[in-house]
């Protein structure tokens, strides 16, 4: 953890259906849990809302990434949020009701053929908008990971060194939550 620096991640899919199909009710159902989850975790900082729904303030106007396909409900699952080291949001991406949700992607879900999320330090202080988040995915998905746009496999730690998620943290504070 780096008193300095934050942890930011932002995720990105598409639906194979439109989003108001009755095939993404499993998403929808796990949707609202999962978020008040996030929003008590340990290591969350704080999250982006959504302009069009009650809860956070958006983080800038929310756009996405060139991958984006219009279905005509002009929106797709994304997530930008801020953490206070690499294992806590492991442990919330891979462990309890999120994991379950993962493990049931490719019913709702296209197979990507982009990275669904990406890694970046910021200074404590920086405000990031969902545009930034977009320019560090695309960044991922069109370069090798590095320390301006990473992913867990290949992590760097806020001084832009190699790094790797420490495992035994992470089921501390699975254990913990």
């Amino acid at each position: 953890m780096s008193a300095t620096h934050h942890l930011a991640l932002y995720n990105f899919g598409l639906f194979k259906k439109p989003e108001t199909d009755a095939g993404n009710d499993g998403f929808h159902l796990r949707n609202g849990p999962i978020l008040r989850l996030v929003d008590s975790s340990p290591g969350l900082i704080a999250r982006s809302g959504y302009d069009s729904e009650p809860g956070p303030a958006s983080w800038g106007i929310q756009v996405f990434p060139r991958f984006y396909v219009e279905q005509g409900d002009g929106w797709s699952p994304s997530t930008l949020s801020v953490w206070s080291d690499l294992e806590s949001v492991f442990a919330f991406s891979y462990f309890g009701l999120h994991a379950e949700a993962l493990a049931h992607g490719r019913e709702w879900f296209q197979k990507p053929q982009w990275p669904t999320y990406v890694l970046w330090w910021v200074k404590s202080e920086e405000k990031i908008i969902w545009a930034d988040a977009v320019k560090r995915h695309e960044h991922l998905h069109d370069h090798a990971p590095s320390p301006y746009a990473f992913n867990f496999k290949n992590a760097y730690d806020a001084s832009g060194n190699r790094c790797a998620v420490d495992h035994v943290k992470v089921k501390e504070i699975v254990a913990k939550s």
